[in-house]
């Protein structure tokens, strides 16, 4: 691979038209709108980012990484996306911090301080999806509000912590209990006290799932001020937005949770198929669950550039919701044919699967790498946009990256 080029090619194909760069009409995707991300004094909660990191939003801070930067097998914190719907908050006592177990269908009210949590209960890690339930919005068509991530709402990061399951267990599930709720401390951006940014929740057999945890530690070291410290939940495979940060209350509900953004069409889609551009009413609207199957080319970033004969090692990551990725197939010919990688298990249940795989391109040109998974149940992702919805949530549609042999 040569670096160089590389970058010459990805230079020309922002400022130049394709046609110039390579004599044809091929239009492809070299991502846009990437920006180095500086920090001043009033930035202090993203300190630590790569500064390739592409801010989306700053009101409140969404941002992402491009795909090339989420290679690791384990995301790292300097690497890891941002999606916050308040503030952060502004100061954070950990020695006061305690985390409240109550709900209409918690037998008792228990509350814990992280000392508590920490030396009365069994500590667990777990690597675990987290994947924003909006990532890929950019590529649906007509476009839908909101930020539009392409790629990089998503993280593999080991979260250690205490099962969600023992602390409930331990304050008491009533029979009628089907749901919980969290509650974090994070500043409506209104800033008006008390207001309460986001409060979702995941049903209780998810929420009893051993790897469902409640958080201080990530990637061995304390979780980061704007990933949730001093506290957070951590369920994977579901949208991030059930992961609540800044953790201070869980309830244990007898209906399904009824907090901000658990309501109206907040990470909801539509029952039934409808028409690009169609918004139907809010009683057609279903809660996301589990995510769908999908993957990521993490390396080489696209626009590389190949010497003819020389073969391309290709490397990604591959998820599936609750469920594991079986196959992970790469075409260079836009679908026609498709060639098996090697794909690794995870390393503990909702953790992503690495793919490798070698090809070689037939000869000179350019060309689209297309990576495609399929999930243990049969269910392949789409190679275009999948079915349509107002919200612009779950896109899963097929990653792709330019090649250049020259």
């Amino acid at each position: 691979m040569r670096e160089n080029d590389r970058r010459r090619f990805i230079k020309q194909s922002v400022l130049g038209t394709l046609g110039t760069i390579l004599s044809t009409e091929v239009v492809f995707a070299i991502p846009e709108g990437y920006k180095p991300l500086f920090f001043d004094n009033d930035r202090d909660a993203l300190k630590g980012k790569s500064a390739e990191m592409v801010v989306l939003n700053d009101r409140p801070w969404n941002v992402e990484a491009p795909a090339h930067l989420l290679d690791d097998a384990v995301t790292p914190a300097e690497k890891m996306f941002i999606r916050n719907n308040g503030i952060v908050p502004e100061t954070i006592d950990v020695n006061g911090w305690t985390l409240t177990i109550n709900g209409e269908s918690a037998k008792n009210k228990k509350v814990y301080t992280l000392e508590d949590l920490k030396k009365k209960f069994k500590h667990y890690t777990y690597q675990l999806t987290l994947e924003c339930g909006g990532n890929g919005r950019a590529g649906y068509f007509p476009s839908t509000a909101g930020n539009q991530w392409t790629n990089g709402g998503i993280s593999c990061a080991e979260w250690t912590g205490v099962r969600l399951r023992d602390i409930l267990e331990d304050a008491g599930i009533k029979d009628d209990a089907v749901y919980i709720g969290y509650y974090g401390k994070d500043i409506h951006p209104s800033r008006e006290p008390g207001k309460v940014v986001i409060s979702r929740g995941v049903p209780l057999k998810k929420a009893l799932e051993d790897e469902s945890l409640i958080a201080w530690a990530m990637n061995g070291k304390d979780i980061p001020v704007v990933h949730g410290y001093p506290l957070r939940l951590v369920i994977g495979g579901w949208p991030a937005s059930v992961s609540g940060k800044w953790l201070h209350t869980i309830s244990i509900r007898n209906k399904v949770h009824d907090g901000p953004k658990m309501t109206g069409k907040s990470y909801k889609v539509p029952i039934n198929p409808v028409e690009p551009g169609v918004d139907p009413p809010e009683d057609q609207f279903r809660i996301i669950e589990s995510m769908p199957v999908k993957s990521l080319i993490t390396y080489p970033q696209t626009g590389a550039m190949l010497d003819f004969g020389k073969t391309l090692a290709l490397r990604g990551h591959a998820w599936a919701g609750d469920l594991e990725v079986k196959q992970l197939e790469i075409s260079i010919d836009f679908g026609a044919t498709w060639q098996k990688a090697k794909l690794q298990a995870p390393k503990n249940r909702l953790a992503w699967q690495h793919w490798t795989v070698e090809v070689q391109f037939p000869k000179k040109g350019y060309y689209e790498v297309w990576a495609k998974a399929t999930d243990s149940k049969g269910v392949s992702q789409p190679m275009v946009m999948p079915q349509w919805n107002p919200e612009g949530y779950i896109n899963n549609s097929c990653h792709r990256i330019a090649i250049k042999v020259v």
